[in-house]
């Protein structure tokens, strides 16, 4: 049980939960928006184009964070959290942007949460 994790291995763990499930919601966003915007497969390959990039820098930004706490037991969560919230902010970029409506239209995908 994740809300009673005390031990750093327990406490990784949870955060590699955590990430998990917000990478799985991104993908669906992510692959809802090119199905979505199918019609257009400039903005989809755009879309591909942006996505890698990403990737690269959450990646990257991540290792920072990692690399500031390197002499703790804390950088493992540490840089698990920032994934998963780099990627939540992620998720609600991708739906604000191909999976809304400029008028009232409802939503394809229902808001993320972060």
């Amino acid at each position: 049980d994740c809300n009673d994790a005390i031990t750093t291995i327990d406490i990784n763990y949870c955060a590699g939960i955590d990430f998990k499930n917000a990478n799985a919601e991104m993908n669906t966003y992510l692959s809802t928006s090119k199905t979505h915007n199918d019609y257009d497969p400039e903005l989809i390959k755009a879309i591909e184009l942006a996505q890698d990039a990403w990737v690269i820098y959450s990646e990257a930004h991540c290792e920072s964070i990692y690399t500031q706490w390197r002499d703790g037991s804390i950088r493992g969560v540490m840089r698990l959290n920032c994934l998963t919230n780099l990627t939540q902010q992620r998720t609600h970029h991708i739906w604000s942007n191909f999976l809304t409506y400029m008028d009232s239209t409802t939503a394809v995908l229902p808001e993320p949460k972060y």
